[in-house]
């Protein structure tokens, strides 16, 4: 009987290493220690063995996310308020937050984030730790809650929901004290236990000068506890340990973008504690180069850590309403350049959409938004790859990339880390868009990519590119081929998820 059993079990191992199972960690862990004696060949090993957090993973895979800037300047008609605001100005005729939730649903978009508290200091919620709140405006009599209004909405419409809590708080007289740490700690302990699942929680870097004329230093690992510890499935962004800023408020993310990148402040003390689970620290350094995580970034790393990036935009000029900016909303043809070069860069999208004085999204927002989802809805209707006929000498499970599963992917036998996929497409298709994914619950692998078609006497290149990692869209000059070929070059085997062409309208 051992015998039979150990025999089966040999050939469920030899079947997971033909499939490539063999490929994913054991662990948990996104992050890992270099060590002094890894060759630069054992450092792109283990950068393409590293993989997302749970958490990570989900907030990957929403894609698009927006904001709610509102609060005391939508009143003032400022971007950033100092402190002194009477909070008698905040009082919206007509707040309505499942319209919020619900236009951006509509969108598209997976998860909303409130902004509990700039850096006015004035909260949306009747926080029992200061008076500059809604709790002493005249809007519902001083009983209203807007963080409660956005997360029953969220809850009704069944959308991610995160706050945003403005480090710097121009208003509190214990900011730039020890003291204010505390503060901050039971702010923070309020959001996190009154309004249910918390699933992002947003900190800016913003540091300048209290009511007092000082600056505060920032207790932010003792915050990152406090979360991990009150919502341990929210992400931390994007002066976080799980989310990084891409480094621009353009929308537009970086040609080249790893999710793996160095993290030369991680010790030995750190792995040994937490060595089952993900990281509650912040890698050091600037992270916004061009390239991040390329062999040349990670060859003198002392430690590895996934941190993706997070692009920031808003619909607006500005990040809060102001009327003047009604004829300056971004147009949809806009924000589907924006999705092509955020999400389409492997990164998250996080659109400001900022409510307008009475507490509604304006019907100028409304209408480009409308309009950017009937954009990418026509475009990715049809996927022109989906019936076609794969070819690959050393591939493996060669028609997952078509079949709609992001857990099932093509990879390659044996070692290789390089290959070449050709697709006859059944009939001439025309077509002007590339969508890659890799499964990045496995890791993040290639590093070039090529996409050529045949024009009936020899394969002609249409466009290229460097990292995919969770979704990689390229545009280009429309192409009407039978049979296209893409080659890939990777660190480990490739992983990919998902294959697609298609038209735009």
């Amino acid at each position: 009987m051992k015998i039979k059993i150990y025999s089966i079990y040999l050939q469920l191992s030899i079947f997971a290493i033909a499939s490539g199972a063999c490929f994913a960690q054991k662990t948990e862990k996104n992050h890992l220690i270099i060590k002094p004696t890894d060759t630069p060949k054992d450092i792109v090993h283990k950068a393409a063995m590293l993989k997302p957090s749970a958490r990570q993973l989900r907030w990957q895979q929403l894609e698009l996310t927006c904001f709610f800037h509102y609060g005391m300047n939508t009143f003032t008609g400022k971007e950033w308020g100092d402190g002194s605001e009477n909070p008698q100005l905040f009082n919206p005729t007509a707040l309505d937050a499942e319209q919020w939730v619900h236009t951006a649903k509509d969108a598209g978009i997976k998860q909303v984030i409130i902004t509990a508290k700039h850096h006015d200091g004035f909260c949306l919620w009747p926080s029992k730790y200061t008076e500059h709140s809604v709790k002493n405006s005249p809007w519902k009599g001083g009983k209203g809650d807007v963080v409660k209004e956005v997360a029953d909405a969220c809850k009704k419409y069944k959308m991610g929901f995160g706050i945003y809590l403005s480090p710097w708080d121009r208003n509190s007289p214990l900011y730039g004290t020890d003291a204010y740490n505390d503060y901050f700690v039971n702010q923070l302990t309020e959001l996190l236990t009154q309004y249910g699942r918390v699933d992002e929680v947003w900190f800016d870097g913003a540091n300048g000068e209290g009511p007092n004329g000082k600056k505060q230093v920032y207790d932010f690992n003792k915050w990152y506890a406090l979360i991990r510890k009150l919502q341990p499935g929210a992400v931390i962004a994007v002066m976080g340990p799980d989310v990084r800023w891409v480094g621009t408020e353009s929308g537009h993310g970086r040609e080249t973008e790893w999710s793996v990148v160095p993290a030369n402040n991680l010790d030995q003390n750190v792995i040994t504690k937490d060595s089952q689970h993900d990281k509650i620290f912040k890698p050091e350094g600037d992270m916004r180069g061009s390239d991040l995580g390329g062999r040349d970034k990670i060859k003198n790393a002392t430690g590895l850590v996934w941190f993706p990036a997070e692009t920031d935009v808003s619909i607006r000029p500005g990040w809060f309403y102001h009327a003047a900016e009604d004829d300056k909303v971004k147009s949809p043809e806009k924000l589907l350049d924006i999705y092509y070069n955020s999400v389409g860069m492997n990164s998250v999208l996080l659109l400001n959409i900022p409510p307008d004085k009475k507490g509604l999204v304006s019907g100028a927002d409304i209408k480009a938004l409308q309009g950017w989802k009937k954009l990418r809805d026509e475009t990715f209707k049809t996927n022109l790859a989906r019936n076609a006929t794969v070819q690959c000498v050393n591939g493996l499970r060669l028609n997952t990339m078509l079949d709609d599963d992001y857990q099932t992917y093509f990879t390659t036998s044996g070692k290789d880390t390089s290959t070449t996929i050709t697709l006859n497409l059944k009939g001439k298709k025309s077509f002007d868009v590339l969508l890659l994914q890799e499964n990045i619950s496995i890791g993040q692998r290639v590093e070039k990519f090529t996409l050529e078609c045949w024009d009936g006497k020899a394969w002609v290149k249409i466009t290229e590119g460097t990292t995919i990692g969770y979704k990689r869209l390229l545009r280009f000059p429309a192409i009407a081929t039978t049979k296209v070929r893409l080659s890939l070059s990777a660190r480990l085997n490739p992983t990919i998820a998902a294959f697609g062409l298609y038209k735009q309208p």
